[in-house]
């Protein structure tokens, strides 16, 4: 078959026409994505801005203007009012002036905050320590309106507090987030008053949640969103306009922001300001314990599988614990059937209890579970010479410990009731018990499930140890500072 020029020509042409719309096709979807380069980076809900969030929160934050006022006080004495009225005209003669009578006048000090309200009726959340000391309390609208509030009541523990604005006026509100789950990453908004500079919002994401600061009970939410002074109080915000913080600390070497800031969880604050605006105060349940971590050292003396829970070091005298038969070197695993993960988790949980409830505890005690049944109580806030060496042994020397018999003015020192302990008589350097912490002068008074009364009884309570074929020791430790649980490892 013979094909004609022209008709060769024709497909030809036909070929390049469809290579070149090809072309076309391929430039116009590169060209389209040059121009919306995110497009297909960013997943949906991801906010181009945060403008319409903040133009709809930001009429309820405030800016709170605390005035403290300090009463007199004397160098080296303070105020003289706490002072016998016999020492205080003394005093009161030796100052300079003319009317040496009159004491110095009271100084007043200025502080800045931020603040939130939950309700439309004037309810403000802020922090404890923004009005701490108030004498007045101005809350500031980004519009300029301003308004006199009282305190209604705060709680140290938890850095909360709750304010009401003296007015009939119908207020702009926002709502803590319900069931909050949020996730390291999730985007965050903060709005507040940083420096005096009202009406200031920053954006970032969670950084991390259950932050642990210091020795507060309660875990925060870490924030890179920038957090200064003047800030505390304020509101962190979901993308949804729900307050899932309460701004709080900052950690920073120079008290500016370096991306590290807390904020107080929406589950714990909604509960403790709704308490304050109903009672003024807060109630805390009480068990009556002294507890500490139950470490991987201590789990093994007690051939437990993991680290949960709360070891029970001491039992505080007439406390529900007592009555309930607590004892020392309990480990508390569960409370009302939910795992007791460590001493913080128990201390905040008990907390939250209601008192008079009925409380259910799952402990282990000497290689048995048990259970105890505590009435919660409530919490009120508020509470080294040698001694003399009746016998010196040499005992535990593949733990770095010399021991001894402890006398009569060795337990007085520590305050031991009973007549048991054993003193440590000295500590290697560099041993296993001096990187866990054991002192020249403290007494041993249990190893395992053992009461000790000689450095003999310690080396039973080794064997028995052994016997059983546990990794580690546990060992109660008193020492002035009160008693605690260590335990030395076997397996070393």
């Amino acid at each position: 078959m013979t094909i004609g020029k022209s008709t060769k020509n024709r497909a030809i042409i036909a070929l390049i026409s469809l290579a070149l719309v090809g072309s076309f096709a391929l430039l116009s979807a590169q060209a389209e994505q040059a121009k919306q380069p995110l497009s297909g980076m960013l997943r949906p809900g991801t906010p181009v801005s945060f403008a319409d969030l903040i133009e709809q929160v930001s009429p309820a934050v405030v800016s709170i203007n605390v005035i403290t006022r300090e009463e007199p006080s004397v160098p080296g004495v303070g105020n003289l009012d706490n002072i016998p009225e016999e020492f205080r005209e003394w005093l009161q003669r030796q100052m300079p002036g003319p009317n040496k009578r009159s004491q110095p006048a009271p100084r007043e000090g200025r502080s800045l905050g931020s603040g939130f309200l939950i309700s439309g009726d004037g309810h403000v959340v802020t922090n404890h320590h923004v009005i701490d000391k108030a004498s007045k309390i101005t809350v500031s609208f980004e519009d300029g309106k301003e308004f006199d509030a009282v305190l209604i009541g705060s709680d140290e523990r938890t850095d909360l507090a709750v304010l009401k604005i003296e007015s009939d006026y119908e207020f702009n509100h926002v709502n803590f987030a319900n069931d909050v789950k949020l996730r390291v990453g999730d985007w965050i908004v903060a709005v507040g008053n940083p420096f005096g500079l009202g009406g200031t919002a920053t954006a970032g994401i969670v950084s991390a949640t259950g932050r642990e600061i210091g020795r507060s009970a309660y875990n925060f939410l870490q924030v890179d969103a920038s957090i200064n002074r003047g800030n505390s109080g304020g509101p962190t915000f979901d993308l949804y306009g729900n307050v899932v913080g309460v701004n709080s600390q900052i950690l920073s070497p120079t008290g500016g922001n370096i991306g590290i800031g807390f904020a107080i969880p929406a589950r714990l604050a909604s509960k403790i300001t709704q308490e304050l605006i109903a009672k003024g105060s807060v109630t805390r349940g009480w068990l009556g314990v002294q507890v500490q971590r139950v470490t991987q050292d201590i789990a093994d003396s007690e051939g437990l599988e993991d680290s949960k829970g709360a070891l029970v070091a001491d039992v505080v005298d007439d406390s529900p614990a007592k009555k309930a038969g607590f004892k020392d070197g309990d480990i508390i695993l569960k409370l009302d059937g939910s795992i007791i993960e460590d001493q913080r988790d128990l201390t905040r949980r008990v907390g939250e209890l209601f008192v008079g409830h009925t409380a259910k505890f799952a402990i282990f005690r000497n290689g048995r579970d048990k259970t105890l049944r505590v009435k919660i109580g409530k919490r009120e806030e508020g509470a080294a010479a040698n001694s003399e060496i009746e016998q010196e042994r040499d005992e535990a020397d593949e733990f770095g410990l010399r021991l001894g018999s402890l006398g009569d003015e060795g337990r007085e020192r520590l305050g031991i009731e009973d007549d048991r302990g054993i003193l440590i008589v000295s500590v290697d350097p560099g041993s296993q018990a001096a990187r866990k912490g054991f002192r020249k002068g403290d007494a041993i008074v249990a190893a395992g499930d053992l009461d000790l009364f000689s450095p003999d009884d310690f080396g039973q309570a080794i064997q028995n140890a052994r016997k059983k074929k546990l990794k580690a020791v546990r060992l109660l430790v008193r020492t002035q500072g009160g008693q605690t649980y260590t335990a030395l490892r076997l397996d070393k």
